[in-house]
């Protein structure tokens, strides 16, 4: 008889298989990459770019960088404020220890072995079969929307944010009551299992997180109906309280300080999701190829889901050792509202749910498909069927490779690029959604000088006398010494933004702006004079850090004290 699945104490040797096959996996994925390049997706600019702007700051002893000190060509932008951390962070880190032209496949290499990992705790939870635990754990680590992302998007967050799912999925699935690992009500260490990955997902990638949000929530909801209870809801939605608060220190700015930027940029042409619902047509051709693609690996991986869904339907009847009683409807409810999000008869659904239409691609949601989908498959690996299914999913993963490396481009000088551009001094280019209200970046002079005199008038002769000295240039500070003949305008190699102060021998000075843009200009009188530019730590930053920080410390002290009570009781037993 097989054994019964685990509560949670794995061995040694267990967790060194799962970290062997999921780091023989993503290997795997990353082996294209050893003969052809790297996968110059959509997004691998933004990203190489935001790991090395993050990496020279360190070097200037700002540990959680805010203003992106080379976008917009070296006017900055307020780019970490908005994208979450942890995928900036990582690739910094990373480039800290391996050269900066093998980052990004190390970055893979390093986050899909995680990914399999964590799917091999929640696997080994719900299903009864070891080999089984392992497959699956190799099929989420390879799953066809991974594939996507690693080959034709380059979105390293996305990437990173969902290897958390497969632990979000197991603190859910802990609350709702679907492991049965003690028969005893849910309590607060559940409610941390379930807060912890869930602030990991937020600090990640924003649109994944939202994804995470409402898939929480609908299975958490769905676990009430079912069992006629509020507890799933009030225990789950403890947690979800407790994961925003744990990631307030990144949240609060972000939400607080949209309205200081574009944010609608990120709902730009080709961005919405009623232009990438599956096989959508627009009247871009390039974006319309890309969506087929995209298309074609969400059918994968629905007929997938489907197939391996009936199978493991048609089987709980005589086994009962399949899945965990609920998990399998839970998953099942939820996959079928993943596709009908997909399609354009959700529409309504996209218009009116809040900050829903951020995620952008309705086609994003194939990552909750990945879960279902390694569930499902280790649920079946049992016997003869473990071989089936390994060939089985070799086989579709090693075809939608092949599909995925003939539609990408292949190139081994994204990074250099980049590197080149910020050693100069020219930057690089900015994010339309990051640019601060009222400034057009494409107007923007395009010097490499730090400052320089501004007549008054557009069309005047006029031009100052003036000398003008650095003493300090970092990415929140900027110190200049200013020799005048008479008062003069400066203008600033950075972009205006209610965080900077100016400061004119240590006065509080006005700061203008250059017509149409949001370029900075500061007023010097006559003479000798200390500018200084500093970006200062706002309110909703302060706030944020220390909800943050009380939240963890709260939530730590209370793990403490209950693992002191519980020894105490042991004892006295």
């Amino acid at each position: 008889m097989s054994a019964e699945p685990t509560g949670g104490r794995f061995s040694l040797r267990e967790w060194a298989a799962a970290v062997a096959v999921s780091l023989l996996t993503a290997t795997a994925v990353v082996s294209p990459f050893f003969f052809l390049g790297t996968a110059s997706g959509h997004d691998i600019a933004f990203h190489m770019a935001s790991w090395l702007d993050a990496a020279g700051q360190w070097k200037q002893g700002i540990p959680l960088p805010r203003w992106a000190e080379w976008a917009n060509f070296g006017y900055g932008e307020p780019r970490f404020v908005f994208y979450p951390p942890l995928s900036w962070l990582l690739g910094a880190l990373l480039g800290k220890i391996v050269p900066w032209n093998a980052v990004a496949a190390v970055f893979w290499v390093f986050v899909e072995t995680f990914s399999g990992v964590a799917m091999y705790a929640l696997l080994r939870r719900c299903v009864a079969s070891r080999p089984g635990a392992l497959l699956g754990a190799a099929c989420f680590a390879a799953n066809p929307y991974a594939l996507l992302i690693v080959y034709a998007r380059s979105d390293f967050a996305e990437l990173l944010a969902m290897a958390f799912y497969p632990l979000l999925f197991l603190g859910v699935f802990r609350i709702c009551g679907y492991l049965g690992e003690s028969g005893t009500a849910p309590g607060f260490a559940e409610v941390v299992g379930l807060a912890v990955p869930f602030c990991a997902v937020w600090l990640a990638n924003a649109p994944a997180a939202v994804i995470a949000t409402y898939g929480t929530a609908f299975l958490l909801v769905l676990a009430a109906i079912a069992g006629r209870s509020f507890r799933p809801v009030g225990w789950g939605g403890t947690g979800m309280l407790v994961g925003f608060a744990l990631a307030s220190f990144y949240l609060i700015p972000a939400i607080y300080e949209q309205r200081w930027v574009q944010i609608a940029g990120a709902l730009a042409g080709g961005l919405r999701p009623a232009e990438n619902f599956l096989y959508a047509r627009t009247s871009d051709a390039e974006h319309d190829a890309f969506n087929r693609v995209a298309s074609n690996m969400a059918v994968v991986l629905l007929a997938w889901v489907g197939v391996m869904a009936v199978a493991v339907y048609c089987t709980i009847r005589t086994r009962k050792d399949v899945l965990r009683k609920g998990a399998l409807l839970a998953s099942g409810a939820l996959a079928s509202a993943v596709l009908l999000l997909m399609l354009p008869l959700s529409y309504a659904v996209w218009s009116y749910l809040p900050e829903l239409r951020f995620v952008q691609f309705p086609w994003r949601w194939m990552s909750v498909l990945a879960v279902f989908a390694a569930l499902s498959t280790a649920a079946m690996a049992r016997g003869k069927w473990n071989w089936v299914l390994a060939v089985a999913a070799a086989i579709l993963t090693v075809g939608c490779g092949r599909y995925l490396v003939k539609h990408t481009w292949w190139d081994t000088e994204d990074m250099p690029t980049l590197q080149a551009a910020i050693a100069s001094g020219e930057g690089f280019e900015g994010t339309d959604e990051y640019d601060p209200l009222g400034d057009d970046r494409s107007e923007l002079p395009q010097k490499r000088l730090r400052a320089w005199p501004v007549s008054r008038g557009k069309h005047s002769d006029e031009k100052p006398d003036v000398q003008i000295f650095t003493d300090v240039w970092t990415a929140e500070q900027r110190v200049l010494r200013v020799h005048a003949a008479s008062p003069a305008r400066l203008a600033m190699r950075l972009l205006d933004y209610p965080a900077w102060r100016a400061t004119v021998d240590g006065r509080a000075a006005a700061i203008e702006r250059a017509p149409g843009t949001a370029q900075m200009i500061v007023e010097v009188p006559a003479g000798e004079s200390r500018i200084e530019l500093r970006f200062i730590r706002t309110g909703d930053r302060t706030l944020g850090g220390w909800i943050s920080a009380l939240t963890a410390c709260g939530t730590l002290a209370f793990l403490v004290l209950r693992r002191r009570r519980e020894a105490r009781g042991a004892g006295n037993a």
